[in-house]
C-alpha cells in the first residue's frame, strides 16, 4: 500500500510543481506585457479599482486555461486511477467551478483592498494585514455555515447512541457544539475524516459518512478527540495569529519589493495598475517561502492534539486503529522523505503519529 501511496504522492508533487511554474509563467508574462503596454498610469479611485478588477479577471482566466489540464490530471484522472475518487466528472467539475468562483471572489476582494490602500497610504501593508486578519476571523466563523453546504449534503447524525457519546465527549472537553452532522463524502470518494468547524455558535461536529461506515465507535471517538484538542488548546485562535503574522510579514516584504519594482519598471508608483501581475507574482513567491513555516507550526499543534486525544480517551489501540484506517482510505504516504515532510506536510506522517502514541502507552503502562 505504501508503494502505491508513494507513487501517487510523487505524481501529485510533480503536478503541483508544474502548476506553480505555469502560474508563475503566466504572471511573469503578463507583467512583461504590461511593462510594454501600460494601462493608464493616472487611474485612481473607482477607475483604479475597476482596472484592477479587469486585470485580475483576465489573469485568472489565463491561469485557469493554462493550468486546466494539470487540474484535470491531478484532481480527477489520477485520483480515479488510484481509487480515491468515484465522483462523476460533471459533479467533480461543478465542485471545481464553485471552488474557483469562491476563490476568485475572495482574491478580487483582497486585491481591491490592497490597491485601495496602496493608492492612499504609505503604510498600506499594515492596514491591509489588519483588515485581512478580520477577514480570516470572519471566514473561520461563517465557512461551515456558508461554504460547506455548497459541497456536501449535511444531515444530522441518526445514530442516537453515537451522537450522545460524541456530544458527551465534547462536554467533557469543555467544548460546546450545536450538534453532530454527517457529510455525504461517499458520493465523491472513499476518503474519511472528521472536523469540528466554526467558532462559538457556529461550532459543530462534522463526520464524513465514510468514517461512520468504516470506523468503530472507539476509533471515531478518538478522531473527534483529536479535533476537540485543537479547540481546547485554542488552535483556531493561535492559527489565526500565526496566519496574521505571516500576512503582516508577507505584505511588509511585498511593499519593499513592489517599490523597488516600480522604480525598475518605470511604474507611476506602487499603486500603478501595471503592477497587478507583478504583485500577484511577488505574493505567490512569498507564499511559497512562508509555507514551510506555516507547516512547522501546523505539525506542532497536530502533535499536541494527538496527545490530547490519547489523554482524553485513554485508548491507544483505538487511536492507532484510526490512524491505520485513515492511512489506507486516504492513501497517505506513511514514511515520506524527511525533507519533504518538513517542507510540505501540515501533519506529522502517519508512522510518526503511531510511534508517538505507542511510546505514550509505554510511558503510562
Amino acid at each position: 500500500m505504501d508503494d502505491r501511496a508513494r507513487v501517487y504522492h510523487r505524481w501529485q508533487l510533480i503536478l503541483s510543481a508544474l502548476n506553480l511554474v505555469l502560474t508563475a509563467g503566466v504572471l511573469a508574462g503578463a507583467a512583461w506585457l504590461l511593462a510594454v503596454e501600460r494601462p493608464p498610469a493616472t487611474a485612481c479611485g473607482v477607475d483604479l479599482l475597476l482596472l484592477v478588477a479587469v486585470e485580475l479577471a483576465v489573469l485568472g482566466l489565463a491561469v485557469a486555461v493554462v493550468t486546466a489540464p494539470l487540474g484535470f490530471v491531478s484532481g480527477y484522472w489520477l485520483a480515479r486511477r488510484f481509487g480515491l475518487l468515484h465522483q462523476p466528472f460533471r459533479h467533480w467539475l461543478l465542485d471545481r467551478v464553485k471552488a474557483a468562483a469562491i476563490g476568485g471572489a475572495l482574491g478580487l476582494i483582497a486585491f481591491e483592498i490592497i490597491y485601495g490602500l496602496l493608492a492612499h497610504f504609505r503604510l498600506w501593508w499594515l492596514a491591509a494585514a489588519v483588515i485581512f486578519f478580520g477577514g480570516y476571523v470572519l471566514l473561520a466563523t461563517v465557512a461551515p455555515v456558508w461554504f460547506l453546504p455548497l459541497f456536501y449534503r449535511l444531515t444530522p447524525l441518526a445514530d442516537a447512541a453515537l451522537r450522545d457519546r460524541l456530544l458527551a465527549l465534547a462536554a467533557r472537553a469543555g467544548v460546546p457544539v450545536v450538534g453532530v452532522w454527517v457529510a455525504d463524502q461517499s458520493t465523491k470518494s472513499k476518503t474519511a475524516n472528521a472536523a469540528l468547524t466554526g467558532i462559538g455558535r457556529t461550532r459543530r461536529i462534522v463526520l464524513f459518512d465514510t468514517l461512520l461506515a468504516r470506523f468503530t465507535p472507539d476509533e471515531i471517538e478518538s478522531v473527534l478527540a483529536h479535533e476537540l484538542g485543537h479547540h481546547v488548546h485554542g488552535d483556531i485562535r493561535r492559527g489565526l495569529l500565526v496566519q496574521g503574522a505571516l500576512t503582516l510579514a508577507t505584505f511588509g516584504v511585498a511593499d519593499r519589493l513592489l517599490r523597488l519594482s516600480a522604480a525598475a519598471f518605470g511604474w507611476n508608483g506602487p499603486a500603478d495598475p501595471a503592477g497587478v501581475p507583478g504583485l500577484a507574482l511577488l505574493l505567490l513567491a512569498l507564499g511559497v517561502v512562508a509555507t514551510p513555516l506555516g507547516n512547522a507550526f501546523s505539525r506542532w499543534i497536530e502533535r499536541q492534539a494527538d496527545d490530547f486525544a490519547l489523554a482524553t480517551t485513554g485508548n491507544v489501540p483505538a487511536f492507532v486503529g484510526a490512524m491505520e484506517r485513515l492511512a489506507a482510505l486516504n492513501l497517505a504516504e506513511r514514511r515520506p522523505n524527511r525533507i519533504k515532510e518538513l517542507l510540505l506536510y501540515s501533519h506529522p506522517s502517519i508512522d510518526r503519529r503511531i510511534r508517538r502514541a505507542l511510546r505514550s502507552q509505554g510511558a503510562t503502562a
